[in-house]
């Protein structure tokens, strides 16, 4: 029997409605340059006709057709993108009464654009031919603009394969319900086996076959449980112990630089960290401010509670080696340059109003997890940015994390038990663990340095490991 959620299924199952619609997508399917080198090629494509002005079923467009007669859409479906599970690019056709194709346009980052080259459109008889960017498939009329974004291709084709774990666009926002902490890091471990660095030469000719040509309704009602397939499938094939964890330096590279300084988080940087743990408190005069506790003594030549004084103040303070105290938004643009997350743990009341504010400023959905030991602190902030993703910190053995994470709306636990025992992984009990995954949570655990624990822990298959040393956690 068929697996429903194969491609061979969609295409079999596949009813063109109108045989003269089928025909008119075949005949004008794009041709697509890949790299030499890239894995994954598309695997199904949706089609739909447009004879009036309509809105695209597919893409957050209108679709005015002008001069043309008509315009087909092709909705182009690869199961991966080199940083994420599932890819759907677009291509826009417009003929004119003749059968002629008189205008082009197709996806690009989000948006979209005329495919033309020197106000010429790049035509193979009747097919638009077009190249798409090594590992990330979006679409240009020549290698050019490709080539103006190599680096950053790269870039996202080897250190950053799988950072995006499961996509969900808004497209698919409460249809696709396969995304969670386990998913994403199944989805990472698999795309960072399939690194790759482009040869920014296209070589590889794509010519969309009739057969993989289907309704975009068909496509469309097949892709959520492709995507939950294909999550299954990687839970089944990648055991625990071989599943890549997030690397998460604890207040930046902690044990070779001033903790929670610019310095410590660019070292996170160059010793492979994924995200840098960091600490929010507020200033006098509202400002958001990197800093562990509450008191100036410990980590900074000044004294006196740290609310007490304004940002001016506590800029004037040495937080060690001649390191200022950063605001938030210093440290938010310290790690956007390096392409680090952060896990934000907030040490007052006042700070959840102000890693609100600033996520949504940023648009940091995605980049940002933010923790807390007060549940009531984490639910003011889901209540100001309900998008924002959360982790529940307790240290007592004897909480419920399923409940507590519940309570609060938190997508992970973490569990702080780096001083209850001398071998704290024996707390994450195989009963443990089991309720925690049925409750499609993830795991991050405190701060780590000893070899023997980081390698228990990644045997356990956690989500991530916190560590003051992060090149411990490679």
């Amino acid at each position: 029997m068929t697996n429903p959620h194969s491609v061979e299924h969609l295409l079999q199952s596949a009813n063109h409605l109108s045989e003269a619609d089928w025909q008119l997508a075949t005949r004008y399917a794009p041709i697509i340059k890949f790299d030499a080198r890239e894995p994954f090629l598309p695997a199904a494509v949706g089609y739909t006709i447009f004879r009036a002005d309509a809105p695209s079923p597919s893409f957050p467009r209108q679709i005015e057709l002008g001069n043309a007669a008509l315009a087909i859409e092709y909705a182009v479906w690869w199961d991966w993108d080199i940083q994420h599970l599932y890819e759907l690019e677009h291509v826009w056709v417009y003929l004119d009464e003749a059968g002629q194709v008189i205008r082009a346009e197709a996806s690009w980052h989000g948006g979209y654009s005329e495919m033309t080259v020197d106000d010429t459109l790049p035509l193979t008889g009747d097919k638009l031919t077009i190249f798409s960017e090594s590992g990330k498939h979006a679409f240009a009329p020549s290698q050019g603009r490709l080539n103006a974004r190599a680096d950053k291709t790269k870039k996202a084709c080897t250190r950053y394969a799988g950072t995006g774990g499961v996509w969900v666009t808004p497209l698919f926002k409460g249809i696709i319900d396969a995304k969670t902490p386990l998913a994403d890091r199944l989805v990472h471990t698999y795309l960072e086996r399939q690194a790759f660095e482009p040869a920014m030469e296209f070589s590889q000719i794509f010519q969309v076959p009739p057969k993989i040509l289907v309704p975009w309704p068909t496509l469309f009602a097949w892709i959520p449980g492709r995507v939950a397939w294909w999550v299954s499938e990687l839970e089944r094939t990648i055991l625990p112990e071989e599943r890549r964890f997030l690397r998460i330096a604890h207040r930046g590279a902690s044990a070779y630089a001033p903790e929670n300084t610019l310095t410590a988080i660019a070292k996170a940087a160059e010793l492979g960290a994924d995200a840098v743990e960091l600490d929010v408190h507020v200033s006098a005069d509202g400002a958001p401010v990197i800093i562990h506790d509450a008191y100036l003594e410990r980590s900074t030549n000044g004294a006196g509670v740290v609310s007490k004084h304004t940002l001016a103040q506590l800029k004037e303070l040495d937080a060690g080696e001649g390191e200022t105290i950063p605001t938030l938004e210093e440290a938010i643009a310290c790690c956007r340059t390096r392409r680090l997350g952060i896990y934000l743990e907030l040490k007052s009341d006042l700070a959840a109003f102000a890693a609100a504010d600033l996520i949504r400023k940023h648009k940091l959905y995605y980049q940002v997890i933010v923790t807390s030991f007060r549940p009531d602190w984490l639910i003011n902030l889901k209540a100001i940015e309900p998008r924002t993703i959360t982790s529940v910190l307790f240290s007592s053995v004897d909480i419920d994390p399923v409940a507590l994470a519940r309570l609060v709306g938190a997508q992970y636990v973490h569990p702080a038990w780096e001083d209850w025992a001398a071998e704290p992984h024996k707390l994450l009990t195989p009963d443990w663990m089991n309720k925690v995954r049925a409750a499609g949570l993830g795991i991050i655990t405190w701060h780590e340095e000893r070899p023997s624990e980081i390698a228990a822990l990644r045997k356990l298959g956690v989500d991530g490991i916190c560590s003051n040393a992060p090149d411990l956690l490679i």
